[in-house]
């Protein structure tokens, strides 16, 4: 259930992306061939920034399904109407170059082809954050979070940079980098709903890895958690990944406070970096722990049976939903 939080055609869900790739073939058809004009249904501004970006959507939608010849029309497109050297036009060939690659030399041509471009510019962004996704590709983290701190180090205020690095740190198993790359998202972007969501995650995995040794470390990690689950949910009511964020933290929450005798009053405290106290009564993280749990059963009925408020939830994130309350379930028979 747990991801790194981004946007745009690269994140959709994957039924969003199949019916924006499927019907990319009739309106490419229908549009002019020098991109004058185009007919999607959404868009009323023929000539505006908005045909572009429409473009660009198709593109890395029909990337994902597989539909390379009409990924390579909309790259055409692009191509003709700000020239082959726009910076985010070579960034999108780039991608176009690695989604029909062949084989790992295929791709070490295209990285060639990155650090050729970037002796040329060497503030080239896209290639910058193009170079660093593919030496990923190549089982080469080290080299790619070398690209980002260098990147970021000139640009501290990129927030997709700093979410890539944050997901790399994380794949290394630092959780502290990880979590610290999310910190500095959160001074750009304070409402970032997903991102106070990912923090959640990253204190409820460090808490996984303090063991029963530690259980005052463990116990401040799951306080944490919980504070940033319930503000993922404050800035986005109806949130699944903060319920069920928030349900996982509850959950461990309350069995640590239940092996811990010395507490008679069952209070978590946190004291947080600004010097705030967080104080978690039992009773409190009893009472956000069947209010997750209501929240993701009604989500998961909702979305089931249709619901056309309910149906912007991918069918992966139900699933784990479901398979979240069947466990639930199973314990409390038990």
């Amino acid at each position: 259930m747990f991801t790194t939080p981004k946007s745009s055609a690269t994140q959709q869900p994957h039924s969003d992306v199949l019916r924006l790739s499927q019907k990319a073939p009739q309106y490419l058809e229908k549009q002019a061939v020098d991109g004058s004009a185009i007919l999607l249904p959404f868009i009323s501004a023929p000539k505006s920034s908005e045909v572009w970006n429409t473009y660009e959507q198709l593109l890395i939608s029909c990337l994902r399904t597989g539909d390379d010849q009409s990924a390579h029309m909309c790259l055409e497109r692009l191509i003709k109407r700000f020239g082959a050297t726009n910076e985010r036009v070579m960034g999108l060939r780039g991608l176009y170059q690695e989604a029909v690659a062949e084989d790992d030399a295929a791709l070490e041509n295209i990285l060639k082809e990155y650090e050729n471009a970037l002796v040329e510019d060497p503030a080239n962004t896209p290639i910058i954050k193009r170079r660093a996704t593919l030496l990923r590709s190549l089982s080469r983290p080290a080299d790619a979070i070398a690209a980002l701190v260098d990147l970021l180090g000139s640009s501290p205020t990129d927030i997709e940079a700093w979410a890539e690095l944050s997901d790399l740190y994380l794949a290394q198993g630092l959780l502290s980098q990880a979590s610290f790359c999310l910190e500095e998202i959160i001074l750009v972007a304070p409402n970032g709903w997903n991102i106070h969501a990912r923090l959640g995650e990253m204190s409820y995995l460090s808490s996984c890895g303090t063991g029963n040794a530690n259980e005052i470390s463990t116990e401040k990690l799951l306080v944490e958690s919980v504070h940033r689950f319930c503000r993922s949910i404050e800035l986005c009511d109806g949130y699944l990944r903060g319920y069920y964020g928030l349900k996982l933290a509850t959950d461990r929450l309350l069995n640590v406070m239940l092996r811990n005798p010395s507490n008679p009053e069952s209070t978590s405290k946190l004291s947080t970096d600004s010097g705030e106290s967080l104080h978690l009564p039992r009773a409190t993280v009893q009472a956000l722990n069947q209010k997750a749990t209501s929240q993701i059963a009604d989500i998961v009925k909702r979305s089931s049976a249709g619901d056309a408020d309910y149906g912007g939830y991918d069918a992966s994130e139900i699933i784990s939903a479901i398979e979240l309350l069947d466990r639930g379930s199973s314990i409390k028979q038990q």
